[in-house]
């Protein structure tokens, strides 16, 4: 067996605050990329940025936010409704449904799932291209008309009978309609777009595309001949049947036949040409047999791919993984020693998670949304405390050539350090304020717009409104001289009550119009 990549299952856990969004971007980068090419992005913050927004675009890198109403359905896989006719062109199953019929459809874990296992890198591709549309072709019956079948998969071409004696190779006909038309006027006036010398015309010479693929049906339950569209429709006025044509490079043939079943469902029709169910294709069952039988697993080769999860804790983690918990572990991923794989509800389909797919989560510890995170996701995942960091705060400044320590008079690291051990004496230390806070602040304004509008709300939050304690974190004490953020009123007795029987003096706190930063002076 092949050596495969070890998957990093990490979470960044800490308060609000503390980088943690940066650093999961600066983890997603180093792990695509590897540490030596990643190492002088550390510290440059545009660069690395620039590099994680490239990485996402080409698929490496995929983002999602778990909240309370997130799902299996969302993560995984889930039913939707889809109105209109079914992918293969009848409406048989709409009209069974009442107007719609249900679709699995593929979430976020599993959509980069795939995409990782399926990831050759810098290997030649041996794959087929899931992307492309498969179009079953009946080039004729076996048996009487094999002379047709062999005159295909001989000459590299597939035929259609339907469609007359006429030369449909002009560019106009690439249009459903313009081939209605012509056909209304010089062949069958009372013709509708059901007639097969129209739709199946339609899917043969515009509907399917170069580079698509043929399944060449042996009945409607086999197959023996698949191959990838190589030329557009042309006209062979000389051929002895079937004159509409084109050519296709075959990919694998089998005069015995192979199952469908394994690859597709549904039965094939009895149509000549029209599009498979991309819904109801299992690609893996498909290139076990017309590239390889080992051709769907993961290759050394592959590159690293990331799933980011923000606040992964808000979630109910078993409601979101379900059986896949078990998929996350290092030595149950695809291709190492204990591989497991399981078959999804909705789609049917064998599932695991390839071992080139890391996976980082990030939590804040002071969101109790959540009480109590899932035991079995602790034991899988690797967790990493990420802290307010005084130094951290003074290098950000420095990098701007500000002095932490003297930003207009105010001494940033002082005050930090100051609210966050009175946090942790009043509350713990899971409630501090991150150094992430302050390190956009340029000037004094800034400082005192981040107090006013982000630092005294979380403290309020925290407390839950008991001014009295955060009046205590900032140091105004009882707010009534010497305050510096906060100023309190007494508010007089309504008439009939006496102090002592409402418990003592009642205050009204406000925040105050400008900030005294004289404790944290540099």
């Amino acid at each position: 067996m092949t050596a495969m990549p070890v998957a990093t299952n990490l979470i960044l856990y800490g308060p609000p605050g503390t980088g943690k969004t940066y650093a999961t971007a600066w983890e997603a980068v180093r792990l695509c990329l590897g540490d030596a090419v990643a190492e002088p992005l550390r510290d440059d913050r545009d660069t690395l940025m620039v590099e994680y927004r490239r990485l996402a675009g080409e698929g490496r890198i995929e983002f999602v936010t778990f909240h309370q109403s997130f799902s299996y359905e969302d993560f995984v896989e889930g039913l939707r409704p889809t109105t209109g006719s079914e992918q293969e062109g009848d409406d048989e199953g709409v009209s069974r449904s009442g107007g719609f019929s249900l679709k699995s459809h593929a979430g976020v874990f599993k959509i980069v799932s795939e995409r990782a296992r399926l990831d050759t890198g810098d290997a030649p591709a041996k794959r087929l291209d899931r992307l492309r549309s498969i179009y079953k072709i009946a080039l004729g019956q076996r048996g009487s008309q094999e002379d047709r079948i062999r005159e295909g998969l001989d000459g590299g071409l597939i035929h259609l009978g339907w469609g007359g004696d006429i030369d449909w190779s002009e560019e106009r006909f690439d249009d459903f309609e313009e081939i209605r038309k012509a056909w209304n006027e010089q062949k069958d006036p009372d013709a509708s777009g059901k007639d097969p010398n129209i739709e199946m015309l339609y899917a043969f010479r515009s509907g399917l595309q170069v580079g698509d693929y043929v399944v060449i049906s042996d009945g409607r339950d086999s197959y023996r001949a698949f191959g990838r569209v190589s030329g557009e429709y042309y006209f062979d006025a000389d051929a002895d049947f079937h004159p509409h044509r084109r050519s296709v490079e075959w990919i694998w043939r089998d005069d015995n036949g192979a199952e469908r079943a394994p690859f597709y469902a549904r039965n094939f029709r009895r149509q000549s040409a029209y599009r498979l169910d991309p819904n109801r294709i299992d690609w893996d069952a498909l290139q076990a047999v017309v590239i390889d039988p080992n051709a769907e697993r993961p290759v050394a080769s592959a590159r690293p791919h990331v799933l980011i999860i923000d606040e992964i804790n808000r979630a109910n983690i078993s409601k979101v993984f379900g059986e896949l918990i078990t998929l996350l572990e290092i030595d149950k991923r695809l291709g190492c020693e204990n591989e497991v794989r399981v078959r999804l509800p909705y789609s049917g389909t064998s599932f695991g998670v390839p071992a080139n797919l890391h996976i980082i989560g990030t939590m804040n510890t002071a969101d109790r949304s959540i009480a109590l995170l899932d035991t079995a996701l602790r034991r899988r995942f690797t967790f990493r405390e990420l802290m307010p960091d005084v130094e951290e705060l003074r290098r950000a400044l420095a990098a701007r050539q500000l002095d932490a320590a003297n930003l207009d008079g105010v001494d940033l690291c002082k005050l930090l350090h100051t609210v966050n051990e009175r946090i942790e004496y009043l509350f713990d230390r899971e409630h501090q304020i991150g150094h992430a806070y302050f390190t956009g602040c340029r000037s004094r304004a800034d400082v005192e717009n981040v107090m006013r509008h982000k630092v005294i709300p979380l403290l309020a939050e925290y407390f839950y409104e008991d001014w009295s304690k955060v009046a205590a974190v900032l140091g105004d004490g009882d707010g009534a001289n010497g305050s510096h953020f906060l100023e309190a009123r007494r508010l007089a007795a309504p008439a009939g009550f006496a102090d002592d029987e409402l418990g003592g003096d009642k205050l009204r706190w406000s925040v105050k119009a400008s900030f005294d930063f004289s404790d944290f002076a540099a």
